[in-house]
């Protein structure tokens, strides 16, 4: 495949991610909630156990501080709570009723659009999407590897 035409899929593929960003960005801000606080609530609901803040940090891929800032608002909003774990730097976030609830009408909603718009693809579609996707972003994380070593 030639340079030029390359360049057109890569085109194309940021275009289709960054959209997909936007879905999201957008339904966050339907909701009322920023992107972090959108995702952070995402992975709690969507873990079977309690998680920490280097836990979460590392699920979004958003920095510590970005994460702390929506953490603490949420907190004081009453929708997750702190607990304390053995060392007590650590603490597991733990979502409140209150924050439940928010979750059931924002986040859920979301995971079941989701799962229903993956269900529209074919059983070999999925595989292969997913097969294609991971393998190009194992390959462009290696490749990123070159710009830390300058």
């Amino acid at each position: 495949m030639d340079k030029l035409n390359i360049d057109k899929k890569l085109l194309e593929y940021n275009s289709i991610i960054k959209e997909n960003d936007k879905l999201y960005h957008e339904a966050a801000k339907t909701f009322g909630l920023s992107d972090c606080a959108f995702w952070i609530l995402y992975v709690l609901r969507e873990s079977d156990a309690e998680l920490t803040q280097s836990e979460i940090c590392c699920t979004i891929y958003q920095p510590k501080q970005t994460v702390n800032s929506a953490l603490k608002k949420l907190e004081t909003n009453g929708y997750i709570e702190l607990k304390q774990i053995n060392n007590h730097r650590n603490k597991q976030i733990h979502l409140t009723q209150k924050g439940i609830k928010l979750a059931s009408i924002t986040v859920d909603r979301v995971m079941h659009i989701e799962q229903k718009s993956f269900s529209e693809l074919e059983n070999e579609e999925k595989e292969i999407f997913l097969k294609l996707f991971k393998k190009y972003t194992n390959i462009l994380k290696n490749n990123m590897q070159i710009l830390t070593k300058d």
